[in-house]
C-alpha cells in the first residue's frame, strides 16, 4: 500500500527577529548572505585569474549600491499605480521590503561598470586633484576589465541567486498557481503572507533547481568563451530563457503585453540582446593559461618561493 503525499507544509516564522519594531525576515538574512558569498567568489577566483583583490572589493561595492538602485526602481515601476503613486516617500523605505532580481542582476552591472569606467578617466583624477591634500595624490587603480570581471562574476551570481531563492521558498512571499501535484505546498504560519492559499507550485524552488543545473551546464565554458564578456552574456541569456517560463508559473500582480508579467518582459528584452551577440561575436577557444595570466595555483607558488 503506498502513501500519498497530499502537499508540503511550511510552517516557519517568515520573520527570524521581530523585535521592537525591527524585523528581520529569512529573506532578508539569505539575501546579505548571497551577495556576501557571491562577492567573496568573485575575488576568490578573479585573485586565481592575477586579478587584484582589493579591487574586485571596489568594484563590488558599487556593483552592490547600483544592484540594490535597480532593484528597487525595477520593484516601483511594477508597483506605482498601487502603492507609489499615493506614497512617495515609501520608494526609499527599501528595508521594508520590494526589490527584483532583474534589477539587482543589471544594476549591479551598471553600477561596477561605471566605477571601472569613471574611476581612471583622466576627468576623474582632475576633479581629485583638488582634494589630494585630504584624500592623498591621484592615481590610476589597477581595475580589471569589465568583461573579464562579469565572466568571473557569473557563476557566483547563480549560486547566490539559488541561496536567495531558499529565503523565498521559507516566507513564501511569491505567490504561485495552484497545483495537486503531490510537492505543491502550502503556508501554515500565521505570519506568512501565503496562509489559506491552496497549495500552490513551488516556483522559486524550481528556479533555484534550475540556476543550479544552469551553473553545471555552462560551468566548463569558462575562460572558453572570447571576447571578455561572453561568458557572462551567456549566462544572462540562458538565465532568461528559463526565468522567462518558469514565471508562467506565479502569480504576479500585474500583467502588460500579452500577459506577461515585468519579469517576462525584461527577461525578452535581454534574450533579445544576448543571443544574437553571442551567435555573432562569441568564439569557442580551447583551455590555455592564456586565460590565466596569472598562471596556474603551482606557478604562483614556485613564484613566491624564489
Amino acid at each position: 500500500m503506498g502513501i500519498i503525499l497530499e502537499s508540503i507544509s511550511i510552517g516557519v516564522n517568515p520573520n527570524l527577529i521581530d523585535a521592537g519594531g525591527f524585523i528581520l525576515s529569512w529573506h532578508g538574512l539569505l539575501t546579505f548572505l548571497a551577495v556576501a558569498l557571491a562577492v567573496i567568489l568573485a575575488a576568490r577566483w578573479g585573485g586565481r585569474e592575477g586579478l587584484v583583490v582589493d579591487s574586485i572589493y571596489s568594484v563590488a561595492m558599487w556593483a552592490i549600491i547600483g544592484g540594490v538602485i535597480g532593484a528597487r526602481i525595477l520593484h516601483v515601476i511594477d508597483f506605482w499605480d498601487e502603492i507609489y503613486r499615493h506614497d512617495f516617500i515609501s520608494i526609499f523605505s527599501v528595508w521594508q521590503g520590494g526589490i527584483a532580481i532583474y534589477g539587482a542582476i543589471l544594476g549591479g552591472f551598471v553600477g561596477g561598470a561605471l566605477y571601472i569606467m569613471i574611476r581612471n578617466s583622466d576627468w576623474f583624477l582632475a576633479l581629485w586633484k583638488p582634494f589630494s591634500p585630504l584624500l592623498g595624490q591621484p592615481g590610476k587603480a589597477n581595475l580589471p576589465g569589465i568583461g573579464r570581471l562579469a565572466d568571473i562574476t557569473a557563476p557566483a551570481l547563480l549560486i547566490a541567486m539559488a541561496v536567495g531563492r531558499i529565503g523565498d521558498i521559507i516566507n513564501g512571499e511569491h505567490f504561485a498557481k495552484a497545483t495537486d501535484l503531490p510537492w505543491g505546498i502550502i503556508y501554515t504560519h500565521a505570519d506568512s503572507p501565503a496562509l489559506n492559499r491552496p497549495p500552490t507550485h513551488p516556483a522559486v524552488a524550481y528556479e533555484l533547481l534550475f540556476d543550479l543545473v544552469l551553473l553545471a551546464a555552462i560551468w566548463p565554458l569558462r575562460n572558453r568563451l572570447r571576447p571578455n564578456g561572453m561568458f557572462f552574456a551567456l549566462y544572462l541569456g540562458t538565465y532568461s530563457i528559463g526565468r522567462f517560463f518558469l514565471s508562467f508559473l506565479r502569480e504576479e500582480f500585474n500583467e502588460y503585453f500579452a500577459g506577461l508579467n515585468e519579469a517576462q518582459i525584461v527577461a525578452l528584452v535581454v534574450i533579445v540582446l544576448t543571443i544574437p551577440l553571442l551567435v555573432w561575436k562569441a568564439q569557442l577557444v580551447k583551455p590555455n593559461e592564456t586565460a590565466n595570466p596569472g598562471g596556474t595555483r603551482a606557478d604562483r607558488r614556485r613564484r613566491q618561493a624564489s
